[in-house]
């Protein structure tokens, strides 16, 4: 009896002895072709991030209506804050004065509670996606 489980033994380790030898990793070559565009779309967008004209940012709304009302609130606007930007954009039939371009709601927040003593119906719209 313990001569057969030592021959199976010896058969089991010489089968896996066996299949070890004859596994092999495959081994091939891989080509990538991708179009020259592509390294210069990349540019763009990180240039577009850059600029904030891509992705998730955040507003503030100082004034919704006619266009007349509109312009007169972009220019109060622009001779207190200077250094923030602003534009009238329209949105059929109204016309919408919004400020600021802010990478996070924190610094939104923090530009209403300034821009709220000049310009108090200004509030922060949901962020528009680029």
């Amino acid at each position: 009896m313990r001569i057969l489980k030592i021959k199976d033994c010896f058969f089991t380790g010489m089968f896996m002895l066996g299949i070890c030898f004859n596994m092999s990793a495959q081994t091939g070559q891989i080509n990538i072709q991708q179009s020259e565009l592509i390294p210069e779309l990349l540019e763009l967008k990180s240039e577009m991030t850059k600029d904030g004209k891509l992705g998730e940012r955040y507003t503030i709304q100082l004034y919704y209506g006619d266009n007349n009302a509109a312009s007169n609130v972009i220019k109060e606007f622009r001779g207190k804050y200077n250094s923030m930007p602003s534009s009238v954009i329209y949105e059929t039939p109204n016309y919408k004065v919004w400020v600021g371009n802010f990478r996070n709601r924190l610094e939104a927040d923090r530009a209403l509670l300034k821009i709220k003593a000049d310009f108090p119906s200004a509030f922060i719209p949901k962020p528009q996606r680029g």
